[in-house]
């Protein structure tokens, strides 16, 4: 069920996410601007099934629309365009990202109230948690 992520979620932590940039080949600037960046996420979904994900930060407003299982092509706050597909995998949205033959995956899911948003890179991992805006 995707309508359990649905809402405003507000970054709360964040691990080892200048890690994950430097090995999906984020430059320095760019993640300095992401290690500052404290975004909202607000994720909704409409009767046919589209689903709306927008990141907001002061730098930035990303938004990709998409329906579960259909590969589209985005273009991420890093400028990277890669052929994204999202799945729904035992409660946790799988975003998978293809790009000059390389692939990164965001797994999200919901733990006690919270998302957690794992992003995962060969061995690299970094594990952002955020908290339903009220």
């Amino acid at each position: 069920m995707v309508e359990q992520f649905v809402g405003t979620w507000k970054l709360m932590t964040s691990e080892n996410f200048d890690d994950y940039m430097k090995a999906i080949g984020v430059g320095f600037a760019t993640r300095q601007m992401g290690n500052m960046a404290k975004p909202n996420l607000v994720i909704s979904v409409d009767d046919s099934g589209l689903v709306t994900m927008k990141s907001q930060t002061t730098f930035k407003t990303t938004e990709i629309q998409f329906k579960l299982n259909e590969e589209f092509d985005e273009t991420t706050a890093d400028d990277r365009k890669t052929k994204t597909i999202v799945t729904l995998e035992n409660g946790k949205l799988v975003q998978k990202q293809t790009w000059d033959g390389k692939t990164t995956t965001l797994e999200r899911e919901i733990q006690e109230g919270k998302l957690t948003a794992k992003c995962i890179m060969d061995d690299v991992v970094a594990v952002r948690t955020y908290e339903k805006d009220a």
